[in-house]
């Protein structure tokens, strides 16, 4: 089992900001939020490569700020974002993708029936040190 994503010890990566920061690329966060249901699906990073593709193709690319390249998501899983709409905030330091998945996942983690989990955000934070999975998001077997 896999701690971080399956675990209920929370472990918040409070680094991932710098990291991004830190990339030659000039990053903005990206909220990708569920076009219908408003439901937030995950949040991910966009240079200007990222962004100008996500227009082109109508889904959603962004910049795996990790693996320092442009990641089109569903390209290996086939879980792909179409696009709806790209919002950007007052500041202009971050941007709204609205989404309608092609398929029916959207994380990378599975839930207990070994399905793509629809949301990222699966688990609720109880403690510091303590995390609770959603109902019907629990943890692969």
């Amino acid at each position: 089992m896999n701690q971080l994503e399956e675990g209920t010890d929370a472990t918040v990566d409070f680094t991932k900001i710098a990291r991004a920061a830190a990339s030659t690329q000039g990053l903005v966060p990206v909220v990708l939020q569920h076009a219908d249901t408003k439901e937030v699906l995950f949040v991910g990073y966009a240079n200007h490569l990222a962004l100008a593709e996500t227009l082109d193709s109508g889904r959603a690319v962004l910049w795996s700020a990790s693996r320092d390249e442009l990641w089109r998501k569903g390209a290996t899983s086939g879980d792909e974002l179409e696009l709806v709409e790209v919002w950007v905030n007052c500041e202009q330091n971050a941007l709204l993708y609205l989404v309608r998945p092609v398929t029916g996942g959207v994380c990378h983690t599975k839930d207990a029936a070994g399905a793509a989990r629809t949301t990222c955000f699966y688990r609720r934070v109880r403690t510091p040190a303590h995390l609770d999975f959603l109902d019907g998001f629990g943890p692969a077997s």
